[in-house]
């Protein structure tokens, strides 16, 4: 059996994120009902793309700048 493991993952999971950016399970779970931070669930593990997490953080640096 062959396993691939990227360096690069094209999505993250619920740990991952609240790691990355530093917030509570919670926190994370808001943002995901809110629509803030885009997801899909595979089954039942739920996955948040890295693209959606880097929006949602240039969405932040951008509202604190203005």
């Amino acid at each position: 059996m062959l396993t691939v493991v990227t360096s690069n993952p094209q999505a993250l999971t619920v740990p991952e994120v609240m790691t990355a950016l530093r917030l509570s399970r919670s926190k994370v779970y808001d943002l995901i009902r809110s629509k803030q931070l885009p997801s899909y669930t595979s089954g039942r593990a739920r996955r948040i793309p890295v693209d959606a997490v880097r929006h949602y953080m240039q969405d932040r640096l951008e509202e604190n700048a203005a």
